[in-house]
């Protein structure tokens, strides 16, 4: 019997996730290379690096805030909705599967499914980059865009330090998170079958 095909990407959806995957790769390119200014980079320009990177991140945030009004427009917002009772025993249950389960060959805990596009550990860590770290830099990065803006002392730490500090942290984690999603996606029967779903917009329901 044929795998059920379900349609869980839209074209919007897709498009985004694009796009924004190549700001976060070219944001944190950039932003290495202007955290070590006193390198010579190879590959791109101390001052090139800084206009791409203000680019990126103007790009960024209209990029956002497409997201953000496509998901509140559309039902896509559900999927970031989560259900506090047993949730430490689901990201326990989802952990063993990723850490010893999939080596095994065992069933995934949790099934993909129109209403359930992400399983508990996704949507812990979704739910944790796109409302919480993308806002963190991107407020973080308007701010040392325009550093008048930014208060002189907090708790006798220099205001500009303490956001380049917020701003360098959150866009580290998201390159984590950016780490963790490729390698996790090669999770299943086929290491491109995830890659393929977001490109078409259909998954093969196991």
């Amino acid at each position: 019997m044929s795998n059920t095909k379900l349609y869980l990407y839209p074209v919007w959806l897709r498009i985004w996730h694009g796009i924004n995957a190549l700001l976060i790769i070219l944001l944190g390119i950039t932003g290495i290379i202007m955290q070590y200014a006193n390198m010579e980079s190879p590959i791109i320009k101390f001052d090139t690096a800084v206009s791409l990177h203000n680019f990126a991140g103007v790009v960024t945030i209209i990029n956002y805030i497409f997201f953000f009004a496509a998901n509140l427009l559309t039902r896509n917002v559900e999927q970031y909705k989560m259900k506090l009772k047993g949730l430490t025993d689901r990201l326990v249950k989802q952990g063993k599967y990723y850490m010893s389960g999939y080596l095994n060959g065992e069933p995934k805990p949790f099934k993909i499914t129109k209403e359930n596009k992400f399983n508990p550990l996704q949507r812990v860590s979704y739910v944790g980059t796109m409302y919480v770290l993308v806002p963190i830099v991107i407020i973080t990065g308007v701010a040392l865009l325009y550093p008048e803006i930014i208060v002189e002392k907090v708790l006798q730490m220099s205001g500009i330090r303490l956001t380049a500090l917020l701003h360098a942290l959150a866009g580290f984690f998201i390159l984590i998170f950016l780490v963790i999603h490729l390698y996790v996606i090669t999770i299943g029967k086929s290491p491109l079958r995830n890659f393929r779903s977001i490109i078409t917009g259909y998954h093969e329901a196991e």
